[in-house]
């Protein structure tokens, strides 16, 4: 039997910089986008890296919250990948707590080709506040979202589909749009890649 094909074949990533403050640089809107983003402690770089197949394009910082970039990334020479800095994290200053906003409000006003935000929730966990504020904000402004649930390795399976059912509860949403990924072991990689691509079938959403 084949085994099914990759829905995204990694060729090549390449760092494009990143983007420090509301009115700063970012990559010019060429390529279609998609942006990754969820609180400091969710395993954002690790998804990153297992869905690009590389181990060290994302930073994994031992100190949640320390990145305070937009970090952006050509994938195949085909589209960006953006990743945007972790939001919640609790030690930090308010100051700091609140610094992503005006940065992220100019980055969705700016991205004329984005094509969606992958929004990452601990699959442990119920949303937070600062889950539901951001939430709020993507929703709002109407950028389409997909929801994924990261490690899924720490439960074993029924108390997976236990926890995946609380999340489409809370969320109020569907459960096929609650993608369940470890990054660990990589289970659901494939269908979150197949999603990926399926974002970038879709016109930019200011178009569409």
């Amino acid at each position: 039997m084949n085994a099914t094909a990759d829905p995204l074949p990694i060729r090549s990533v390449e760092f494009l910089g990143g983007m420090a403050s509301a009115q700063g640089w970012r990559p010019d809107a060429t390529l279609p986008e998609v942006a990754f983003w969820g609180r400091s402690n969710v395993g954002k770089s690790s998804l990153i890296n297992c869905l690009v197949r590389r181990k060290k394009v994302a930073r994994v910082s031992t100190t949640p919250g320390r990145t305070r970039e937009i970090n952006f990334f050509s994938v195949n020479g085909t589209f960006v990948l953006a990743d945007l800095p972790g939001y919640g994290y609790a030690r930090a200053s308010k100051t700091a707590r609140a610094s992503w906003r005006p940065l992220i409000e100019s980055y969705l006003a700016s991205s004329q080709q984005l094509r969606g935000v992958v929004l990452l929730l601990d699959v442990r966990h119920d949303p937070s506040e600062a889950d539901r504020g951001v939430l709020d904000l993507l929703g709002g402004v109407g950028v389409p979202v997909l929801i994924v649930a990261t490690k899924t390795d720490k439960l074993s399976a029924r108390g997976l589909a236990a926890r995946i059912a609380a999340l489409v509860r809370a969320l109020g949403v569907e459960e096929d749009v609650v993608l369940p990924v470890s990054s660990v072991t990589g289970a659901g990689r494939d269908e979150l890649a197949a999603s990926v691509m399926a974002l970038f079938d879709q016109p930019p959403w200011r178009n569409s």
